[in-house]
């Protein structure tokens, strides 16, 4: 009993693991897609930036001024910046709720090994109680059967006593 009670807490994570590193290997790629996702916005922005400062330095106007066209080129890419910037913010908002749901998911799955475990546990205990209160059972009853093999042992050799006493009183008269 207590082999087989063994043998099934082995296997129990055995049979549950390969779902479970499927689920995470699956779960880590998306998120890896994400983060990737979210640097190449962040490259562009660097790159975006790198087109703005060159922006500022071009100067077409006339004494090496700059001219309405110059500062709108320069405000056009401020404005592309900044849309970079709106979909940098929406991706890594996406980016933390995968990861906090993700964190959710793994304290969740913990819990519920946890309490699984603790389950088993309590199982184990029980079966464990039981098979003491059945081994001192057997045990009283061991104890019983050689009592009553004691009593039958004494009423046969008691038997045994008074048939050889009676034989031997009925020969006695008969002589």
């Amino acid at each position: 009993m207590k082999k087989l009670l063994i043998l099934l807490m082995l296997l129990l994570p055995v049979l549950f693991l390969p779902a479970a590193t499927f689920a995470q290997q699956t779960d880590s790629l998306a998120y890896q897609m994400q983060r990737k996702k979210v640097n190449g916005l962040l490259t562009q922005r660097t790159a975006r930036f790198n087109q703005y400062f060159e922006s500022l330095d071009m100067h077409t106007g006339i004494f090496g001024l700059q001219t309405k066209k110059d500062i709108r080129r320069s405000n056009d890419i401020l404005m592309d910046i900044v849309k970079t910037d709106n979909a940098v913010f929406k991706e890594l908002k996406i980016l933390l709720d995968y990861r906090t749901t993700v964190q959710t998911e793994v304290l969740g799955r913990s819990q519920e090994s946890e309490n699984r475990n603790l389950s088993f546990m309590n199982t184990i205990n029980k079966l464990r109680s039981q098979t003491e209160k059945l081994q001192a059972e057997a045990a009283e009853n061991n104890k019983e059967v050689a009592h009553f093999k004691n009593l039958l042992i004494l009423a046969f050799v008691l038997i045994l006593v008074l048939l050889f006493l009676f034989i031997r009183i009925k020969s006695t008269k008969a002589q």
